[in-house]
């Protein structure tokens, strides 16, 4: 397929968006971890908070690389830390109520949400990667290359640890850890499948 051009100044905004995604990222994680009860749940997420700090270096060494300023705020990027601040609050909240397992609950609800637009930024990272030309492009694989994999990963394990808290809470019996976990699950064909066979696991 033939490389094309790209809007630059629209990957920028991807970026920064992204750079304040993984920021707040890692404040996501430290909270969602006090609100985690499920003793393989808080070290899988413990795993996912050095991961998140790692990624965070790696767009900072793209912004290097790229000549951008990592501290310039631009709307979207106001706009993706309004919601990162909003998620560790209603986790804050949850916690505050004293009910831990439903704090834990609304702490897996909030971290796939804020892995839903992690797992998008870095997709169209890859986008670009593969679809863009030049030195810009050879830099963002580079990148996508080392963190896309991780990405997949936090998305449908988080998603398949909180379905089955759910289910459990609902007083149906639960597999925990999900078949996400057991599975190694890294795409979405793979978590779909997963989540078909949870009846044979139980």
């Amino acid at each position: 397929m033939a490389k094309s051009k790209y809007d630059e100044a629209q990957l920028h905004e991807l970026l920064y968006q992204a750079l304040e995604t993984e920021a707040g990222g890692i404040e996501i994680y430290e909270t969602a971890i006090s609100c985690a009860r499920n003793s393989d749940l808080k070290e899988e997420w413990q795993g996912y908070l050095d991961e998140t700090k790692t990624h965070h270096k790696t767009l900072l060494d793209v912004f290097a690389k790229l000549g951008l300023d990592p501290e310039a705020r631009t709307p979207g990027r106001k706009v993706v830390a309004h919601i990162g601040d909003s998620l560790v609050k209603a986790m804050q909240m949850a916690r505050e109520e004293g009910d831990a397992d439903a704090a834990q609950l609304v702490a897996g609800e909030c971290v796939v949400l804020a892995e839903t637009k992690d797992h998008l930024n870095w997709e169209l990272i890859g986008h670009v990667a593969e679809h863009g030309s030049g030195d810009t492009a050879k830099i963002l694989k580079e990148a996508y290359d080392a963190v896309g994999q991780d990405e997949d990963h936090h998305l449908y394990h988080t998603a398949g640890w909180t379905r089955e808290l759910w289910i459990g809470a609902l007083g149906f019996p639960a597999v925990v850890p999900p078949p996400e976990e057991v599975k190694n699950v890294e795409t979405a064909i793979g978590a779909a499948r997963a989540e078909h066979a949870r009846g044979d696991m139980l």
